[in-house]
């Protein structure tokens, strides 16, 4: 499999202040077609925006609320970034605000794989596509694009009120009828009506769980594959102590998100290489909660050229004997194809 050499071509994190007024957020270095962003400063909800469904159409990690159309959110997909428009969520007054930016494969295109026809924009170097469709309410199957079978997928019912549905492969496996939501909750298994059913290179077969595919309700889902120096997508165990587990990604992480998937009561926590610059790294967000960031000291860990090293006891990333998964994504892969290494934060 070939390696990524500079990740930042396909994944960015971008800082900005808000100004209140319509501005471009420029310095993301492509074009973006997954853009997610937070207010750093105050307890407005996260926000995604994609350039399938299109322009200020708005869904909420934090919240289960159906897909919001606006006016004033992320207008415009640029060819550097995007541009935010007076949503106090997106673009609040001197506010701190944080994007982390996925590129796909651009304009979308009809894919018919399926027994479902869906509209995909894949990029299948990074492993990365986004995908709409809508609902049959029976057993079916969604065209992804990726050309693998993807590890992780992610659906959201943009028509009505539904938790987010998260299949984590290489910890749930193959065919097990499991999601875990942008919520508190454990994983939840035994659904009486199943939502992921099966995985192949070209498709994801559906359940008619309203989750992912309720007839007549509009989906969005956006699919990953594990790639070499750029995504890792994985699971660990807690051991309850302060030198706590490494977890091998093989690359300087630029993106981390953890959640403990085996009780419920804990948060997802999401860090990155630009609000931390250097190790520790201690500021939080919470793609299951609107909260502002919090720089929480007292559970810090660290990047490392080649992963990830727990530095804490807390129930969010190591209690003793519990299982946590974790998304992903690279900075710098350990040594690139040039043979230049990645150095120690």
């Amino acid at each position: 499999m070939a390696q990524i050499n500079k990740p930042s071509d396909y994944f960015n994190t971008k800082l900005y202040t808000g100004t209140g007024a319509e501005q471009s957020i420029t310095g993301v270095g492509f074009q973006p077609d997954w853009v997610w962003t937070k207010s750093r400063t105050s307890a407005y909800n996260h926000n995604s925006y994609d350039s399938v469904r299109g322009a200020n159409k708005t869904l909420y990690q934090d919240l289960a609320n159906a897909e919001y159309v606006g006016t004033q959110g992320v207008k415009s997909f640029d060819s550097d970034g995007f541009t935010v428009g007076t949503d106090v969520a997106v673009n609040q007054l001197s506010a701190n605000l944080v994007a982390w930016n996925w590129l796909a494969g651009g304009t979308a295109s009809s894919n018919t794989d399926g027994s479902i026809t869906s509209q995909v924009s894949a990029n299948t170097t990074s492993g990365f596509s986004v995908a709409t469709w809508s609902g049959s309410g029976a057993d079916g199957t969604v065209g992804h694009g990726l050309g693998q079978t993807p590890d992780l997928v992610i659906v959201k019912n943009r028509s009505v009120s539904y938790n987010w549905f998260i299949y984590h492969r290489p910890a749930f496996g193959d065919n097990q009828n499991k999601a875990i939501y942008f919520t508190t909750a454990a994983t939840t298994t035994g659904f009486t009506t199943q939502p992921f059913k099966a995985f192949t290179s070209s498709t994801v077969q559906f359940g008619n769980n309203g989750g992912v595919n309720g007839s007549g309700n509009d989906y969005v889902g956006y699919f990953f594959k594990n790639k070499k120096g750029f995504s890792k997508f994985g699971s660990y165990t807690g051991n309850g102590n302060a030198d706590g587990p490494f977890v091998y990604t093989g690359f300087k992480p630029a993106w981390f998100l953890v959640k403990q998937s085996s009780a419920s009561g804990q948060h997802w926590y999401l860090f990155d290489n630009k609000r931390d610059t250097f190790n520790a790294v201690t500021r939080q967000l919470y793609p299951s909660l609107s909260a502002a960031e919090s720089n929480d000291t007292g559970s810090p860990i660290d990047f490392t050229s080649n992963g990830v090293k727990i530095r804490n006891t807390s129930g969010h990333d190591n209690t003793s004997g519990a299982t946590y998964i974790y998304m992903a994504f690279a900075e710098q892969p350990l040594v690139t194809t040039g043979k230049v290494p990645a150095t120690a934060r």
